[in-house]
């Protein structure tokens, strides 16, 4: 597939495909948490979908098969924390992943998870990449679709070629004076496998 983008080069790869898609990533890429993280030197920004050709693209869950109009409008900013410590992942979700009418699907969110726990935890492991081995999700409140998401997670051990992770997902935006909760949380162990070599070159999370 050749040499992959590196995480700077991700940053312009995206062409918004109308002025809705626009208007989503200007948002995110110039939200207050953005900027933030974006000054903190401890995290490295990317977004990891690009990182993806795009004739692998088209067959990944998220990437591909979820991406577009009403669904994950434009592909998520992430924030990876040096060594594997933490993550952020800025995202946008529209009305054609729901559950239940403007009820993003509780399927669609243990992905996110999954992928955002794993994306947060690869860079601590030897070889910096790993399978899912269990995952465990708690569904606090209904995540309503049409909004603005923000999943954070950290590493909370690493002993070989397993590693730990939790984290949840909040709203981007809430009332002034309120703090942001949980909508979704989970944990996860990841097992880095034999062959891990191999699939660091597909799957790695950051350069």
């Amino acid at each position: 597939m050749g040499s992959l983008p590196s995480d700077v080069e991700t940053l312009t790869l995206f062409e918004p495909r109308d002025a809705f898609s626009r208007d989503v990533d200007d948002h995110i890429k110039n939200c207050a948490l953005a900027q933030s993280l974006r000054a903190n030197p401890d995290f490295k920004e990317s977004r990891p979908h690009l990182k993806i050709p795009p004739e692998v693209r088209q067959h990944n869950l998220t990437a591909g098969t979820l991406s577009g109009p009403n669904m994950l409008v434009v592909p998520p900013y992430h924030f990876n924390e040096k060594d594997g410590k933490s993550m952020v992942q800025i995202f946008y979700v529209g009305t054609d992943i729901s559950g239940h009418p403007g009820v993003v699907h509780g399927g669609f969110l243990a992905t996110m998870l999954d992928e955002g726990l794993a994306r947060c935890a690869f860079p601590a492991m030897p070889n910096k990449v790993g399978v899912t081995a269990s995952l465990e999700i708690n569904y606090l409140k209904p995540t309503m679709a049409g909004q603005f998401l923000v999943l954070k997670a950290k590493t909370t051990k690493v002993d070989g070629r397993k590693a730990w992770a939790e984290g949840w997902i909040e709203s981007l935006e809430v009332a002034e004076g309120e703090e942001p909760s949980k909508l979704v949380e989970a944990k996860a162990l990841f097992i880095e496998p034999k062959h891990a070599k191999l699939l660091q070159s597909l799957y790695k999370a950051t350069d």
